[in-house]
């Protein structure tokens, strides 16, 4: 995330330096979520029969090769196919991780090894942007986090060990078609509340990542050092929340109380950015935004991986698709309503209260059925 965080800021003006217009801008930011859509199922599944390790190897080395590339590159081509296969890539590596953490962690454990990797994420995520920021060229921080990935290879491949118990994924895994995978995780599945939760949080947040530059230069003319501030308050916050609360709060009030807790807050921080009224209220209620939606992703990845009989990395995986297809979405709808001064913050609060309240009953029949099951285990 550190190397994700680098880049973020050059990767839309070196775009620009090779002659990239708005809209192939677009194209490169969508394809890398795209990417992540349809693969991360597919790297997860792999995880489950061929072991977390091998995973992560070929998504950090393959990362590390897309980063290099991207940076090399000299024309849009090849920064479409370079960032194409950074999503490919990158789809490997974080579903292989949380299904990891799951694998080495119990029940009780769970929700706080989420929160820490929820923190750890966190705090690359800030650091990067402010690092890709002072470099002086805009396709050097491509070169760092080429190299920052290719570092984090030889680091598991030296000293992480496999997680997955042996022989586990052949007996009881079995392979099948990345169609029916879909087809089993998305109708079928209990699950499919907790995907839906992960998409429409998602879906919110990244909609008001998308306006929130316009927003505040446009009411108030504050720019990146304004913004930058604001999200390192929210990430001084979240991140020892995350890292140090979390699992104890998920332990004592349980996953469903707070998603929903975070879907709510989520909502009423977005809802309240359309009263700030000056710096210290704008970067508050961005804070209570990002404190619900960043509560929500490793409560949610802790509460599917005790429930999914399909795998961790399956599942995992499934989430992560959901996430991706959030992250496509979002945006477009949110500088839809903001090109149509249609108050997109409002929107989206609404958006995710009505899921909120549509998905009420879904998770508390899961977490009726975990209860019941864990009755059954004790007796």
């Amino acid at each position: 995330m550190l190397g994700f965080g680098i880049i973020i800021p050059n990767l839309a003006y070196y775009a620009q330096d090779i002659g990239a217009t708005e809209i192939e801008i677009a194209i490169l930011m969508s394809i890398y979520s795209g990417m992540q859509l349809l693969f991360a199922p597919i790297w997860g599944r792999l995880s489950d029969k061929h072991g977390r390790k091998p995973a992560i190897l070929l998504g950090l080395l393959g990362n590390a090769a897309a980063l290099i590339g991207f940076g090399l590159a000299k024309d849009y081509v090849w920064l479409f196919i370079a960032r194409s296969a950074a999503g490919i890539a990158s789809a490997a590596v974080l579903p292989s991780v949380m299904a990891y953490v799951a694998d080495i962690t119990t029940s009780e454990e769970r929700g706080r090894g989420m929160g820490l990797m929820g923190a750890a994420m966190g705090l690359g995520f800030i650091l990067g942007p402010a690092i890709g920021g002072i470099m002086g060229s805009h396709n050097m921080p491509f070169f760092v986090a080429g190299g920052l990935s290719l570092l984090t290879f030889l680091f598991a491949l030296i000293l992480l060990p496999e997680s997955l118990r042996k022989g586990l994924s052949e007996d009881r895994h079995e392979w099948i078609s990345p169609r029916e995978l879909w087809h089993q995780t998305t109708l079928k599945s209990p699950l499919s509340p907790l995907f839906l939760v992960a998409f429409f949080s998602t879906f919110s947040f990244a909609g008001l990542e998308m306006t929130f530059p316009l927003f505040i230069e446009d009411k108030w003319n504050y720019g990146n050092r304004e913004m930058g501030w604001m999200f390192m308050v929210m990430g001084a916050i979240v991140v020892p929340l995350q890292g140090g609360l979390l699992g104890r709060l998920i332990n004592k009030f349980g996953e469903r109380s707070i998603v929903l807790t975070g879907l709510l807050l989520n909502a009423l921080g977005m809802a309240l950015l359309l009263a700030a009224d000056s710096f210290a209220s704008l970067t508050l209620y961005l804070t209570i935004a990002g404190i619900g939606n960043q509560l929500i992703r490793p409560t949610n990845t802790s509460w599917i991986s005790k429930q999914t009989q399909i795998g961790q990395g399956t599942a995992i995986g499934i989430m992560d698709a959901f996430l991706s297809l959030g992250r496509i979405l979002g945006p477009l709808l949110g500088g839809w309503l903001y090109a149509k001064e249609a108050y997109p913050y409002a929107v989206l609060a609404g958006i995710l209260v009505i899921a909120t309240l549509c998905l009420y009953i879904p998770l508390r029949r899961i977490r009726d059925e975990v209860v019941s099951i864990s009755q059954q285990a004790k007796s």
